[in-house]
């Protein structure tokens, strides 16, 4: 399922037409970005370099993907739906499958403050989505979890531990709460 195509065929609206417009001069800021994705009004880029992007990708209005130090990195996958004010915080890898959906809000980060200096900032292991995850609105996903291919993550949900592919979690702390069908 073609994610970006969908919704761009739902109509896209002034703000991503100027989007496609603008995406000749992101794509010499990011580290990849593919064809027919395109990135929207971004609250914040932050070490962008080493972000890269697949194709049909659409990154909405308000999104910040952030990468912090030497073994950092941010990639998504093809196909994938990237609401608003989306989060994505990289001092370990952050990847996210093909086909996946974050809805508005979503938290994505492998970093954490220090306990003993709370300005320092530390990694706290590699976020990985596998294909067609679909993560609901203001979920977070911490840093040290796997997700696999189909899960669903709840609205609301903090996942703080690896969820295997297909199933349904929620809650804080997320929980299985069923299986996709």
């Amino acid at each position: 399922m073609n994610v970006a195509r969908i919704l761009v065929k739902k109509g896209a609206g002034l703000r991503y037409r100027r989007a496609q417009l603008r995406m000749p001069l992101l794509q010499r800021a990011f580290g990849h970005i593919g064809r027919g994705s395109v990135v929207i009004a971004p609250l914040f880029l932050q070490g962008v370099r080493r972000t890269r992007i697949g194709d049909d990708v659409i990154i909405r209005d308000g999104a910040w993907p952030a990468t912090e130090g030497d073994s950092s990195s941010v990639e998504i996958g093809s196909e994938t739906y990237i609401g608003h004010r989306v989060h994505l915080h990289s001092i370990h890898p952050v990847a996210l499958g093909r086909g996946c959906v974050l809805a508005d809000n979503v938290m994505g980060t492998s970093t954490d403050h220090g306990r003993q200096q709370r300005h320092d900032v530390v990694g706290t292991g590699p976020v990985m989505t596998g294909n067609d995850v679909f993560l609901g609105q203001n979920a977070v996903v911490l840093g040290g979890v796997t997700i696999g291919d189909g899960a669903t993550v709840a609205a609301g949900a903090v996942v703080t531990r690896d969820v295997p592919a297909g199933t349904v979690v929620g809650g804080v702390p997320a929980r299985d709460i069923g299986r996709t069908s």
